[in-house]
């Protein structure tokens, strides 16, 4: 299975809400950054917690239209198309670096005025 594979695993587990088998594929001491770069969680644990609370740190009528995975030597970089209730297109990357077969950071890059006016 290659890196590519294991990310776009964990999409569709985000997809259907099985957010156990979705932080399965991080390492322990993992690492998030969210959107602006200056929201960071540390540890597989913070990061499955916050999962519980997707719907409120995503826009009201957020959804993936679009997404594919290029994947280089340690990583893998998701395209992520989106729309939301307040923003009729827009994309996103999505950073993911491997050990192994396991991630050990997700960082995610967007306009973040343009994600702020969403809400």
């Amino acid at each position: 299975m290659g890196l590519a594979d294991i990310v776009q695993r964990g999409w569709e587990a985000l997809g259907a809400g099985d957010f156990d088998t979705l932080v399965a594929d991080y390492v322990e001491d993992m690492t998030f950054i969210m959107p602006g770069q200056t929201d960071v969680l540390e540890g597989r644990q913070a990061f499955r917690v916050a999962l519980d609370g997707l719907g409120e740190i995503l826009p009201p009528g957020f959804e993936i239209t679009g997404l594919r995975q290029i994947e280089g030597e340690s990583e893998v970089i998701s395209i992520l198309e989106w729309k939301s209730e307040k923003v009729a297109g827009s994309q996103v990357s999505v950073l993911f670096k491997f050990k192994g077969d396991k991630i050990y950071e997700e960082r995610w890059f967007l306009d973040t005025e343009q994600w702020k006016s969403a809400f």
